[in-house]
Parts: structure tokens; sequence; C-alpha cells
């Protein structure tokens, strides 16, 4: 059998409504402590050359995406989930959708230790690398091109978020659970376009729309050379 292939496709306890409720509950901790809005006043600060952020309050802009960015992964986990099963491709991409929800709802002792939406904000980042890795290491999706620039872009603004070199470790575990999930080359050379046209269905559209914005209604741009 290979490394890929599973059976049991329940997952009990690891919704995304399950995830959404973990979410509120971060929220409701932020508006008594606003720990989270002074780290990213203190990222704001940091930025590097290619990220600019044009409101008037860069620290809420920062705030504002990174609420958006940690609320997209549970929806991005049930939409892959719901075209996975359209296309009869649920035992394929059930290791990934069971990783990236268990970032959230049974995060490993590491993980633990990160409380409110500092937490969830590198849980999020985890769900969209995984994701995105996913995407990347199969040449059918990778040659779609589902993964739109803005949605790079918006994972490359969440590791400045993190900051390094933690958020280049959580890369590395990212790498390892991709090896782990689907170390077989075969991986690679599957035949997924199944899975590319339901994603291509206008039930993704929404999601696209979601990332070609994310940035840009939250004031944030990225420059190909530096600053002037």
């Amino acid at each position: 059998m290979r490394p890929y292939s599973v059976h049991t496709l329940a997952i009990p306890d690891m919704t995304p409504a399950a995830v959404l409720n973990i979410i509120d509950q971060a929220r409701r901790q932020e508006a008594r402590s606003g720990q989270f809005l002074r780290h990213m006043r203190a990222r704001a600060a940091s930025l590097p050359d290619s990220i600019t952020v044009e409101g008037y309050q860069p620290a809420t802009c920062l705030f504002q995406f990174a609420i958006e960015y940690i609320e997209m992964a549970p929806r991005l986990i049930e939409c892959v989930d719901a075209c996975a099963r359209e296309a009869g491709k649920s035992a394929l991409f059930y290791p990934f959708i069971k990783a990236a929800t268990r970032y959230f709802t049974q995060p490993s002792v590491l993980l633990a230790q990160y409380e409110g939406l500092d937490g969830l904000l590198i849980k999020a980042y985890l769900c969209h690398r995984l994701m995105e890795e996913m995407y990347e290491n199969n040449r059918s999706i990778r040659s779609s091109q589902l993964v739109d620039i803005e949605a790079i872009q918006a994972n490359l603004l969440a590791h400045q978020l993190i900051g390094e070199p933690f958020a280049n470790e959580l890369d590395q575990s990212i790498t390892i659970t991709v090896l782990q999930i689907a170390r077989s080359p075969d991986y690679y050379e599957l035949n997924l376009d199944p899975f590319v046209h339901q994603v291509k269905h206008a039930a993704w559209d929404w999601m696209r729309e979601y990332w070609e914005n994310l940035l840009i209604r939250n004031h944030i741009h990225f420059m190909l050379g530096p600053r002037s």
C-alpha cells in the first residue's frame, strides 16, 4: 500500500466549524488583552523593503490581514475536502486534510505553548503552507496553476509576521510532513486532473477572489525591487 493511501475518512471533532470556534475564542481573548495588536505594531516597524503597508495605521492593517488569513485556513481545508470527495479522491487527500486540521485541534507540544491569535497565526501558516506544498508536489496540480501569486505572497507576509528563525523551522517541519505523507515519487506523477477539474468549478472561485483581494483590501503591497 502506498503511504498516502488512507481508507478511514471520518474526521471526528476536527471539522472546520471546530476550528472556527477556536478562532472565535482567541478573538475574544485578544479583545481583552490587546497582545496580538501590540505584536503587529512591532512587526510593522520591521517589515522588509519588499512589503509596504499604505494604511495610516499599519499595525491595524496587519492585524486585520492576520485575522482574515487565520479564518481562511478552515475554509481552505473544507474546500479541498469537498473537491476531493467530488473528484473521488478522498483517500488521497485525507492525510493532508487531517494534518492541516490537527494543527488547530490537536497541536504538538511545541505549538500548544503559543496561545491566542499569535498561536493561531502560526497554525494557519502551517495549514496554508502544507496545502501549498501539496499542490507543488503533484505534476497535474502544479501545472494547473491553482495557487495564485497572491496566496504565495500572503504566506510570505505571514512568514514575516511570525518572524525568523522560527518561521524557517516551521517551513522545515512542513517539508518533513509532506515527505511523510507523499514520500513516494508516484505521488508527483499521479493524474489528479479530476481534482483540478473540480477545483476549477465555481466553488473555488470565491477562494481565488479572496486571495486576490486579501492584501489589497488591507493596504498591503509587495514590491519587486527595493524602495527608492
